[in-house]
């Protein structure tokens, strides 16, 4: 069956934290409560498969020029598909249609982004506003081996 790719739906979010605990679990993405995902759902994009969600993302909105891409999951045993690929093309897709200039990501896959056209940036160039939003709820911060990139638009 195709994997195909949707705009999430509130009705999606207990679906999504059940696929997202294990990432959490290990410290890879943040936890987000189901208000913050229900207030940020339309920035999010499902990978489908027979109305399954097998993968998701964000497009979180920084400034009128900065977009960044979060909580990229995909389930382990489909990993190696190219779903993240397709959800991070999407995103990037409607961060054009938005106007945006660039897109960035931390993460701990430098090399899965850097083959999507992303450049390793220093972390001290991020938005101020990230760090006191997101980082410091991190249990790695501020102490964190996350690599920031950016993919200018």
């Amino acid at each position: 069956m195709a994997i195909e790719l949707v705009k999430a739906k509130l009705s999606d979010i207990e679906s999504m934290q059940k696929l997202v605990i294990p990432e959490i679990e290990a410290g890879v993405i943040l936890f987000r409560s189901s208000d913050e995902i229900a207030t940020n759902i339309r920035s999010y994009i499902l990978a489908k498969e027979n109305d399954e969600i097998v993968g998701f993302c964000a497009l979180h909105i920084h400034t009128p020029t900065l977009a960044e891409i979060r909580s990229l999951v995909v389930k382990d045993e489909k990993r190696g598909m190219g779903i993240g690929q397709s959800l991070v093309n999407r995103a990037i897709e409607e961060a054009k249609i938005l106007g945006l200039q660039k897109v960035l990501s931390l993460t701990y896959k430098q090399t899965f982004f850097e083959k999507l056209g992303f450049v390793e940036i220093p972390k001290e160039s991020l938005p101020e506003h990230k760090i006191w939003a997101d980082c410091i709820k991190c249990k790695h911060f501020p102490v964190c081996n996350e690599v920031s990139l950016i993919k200018t638009l």
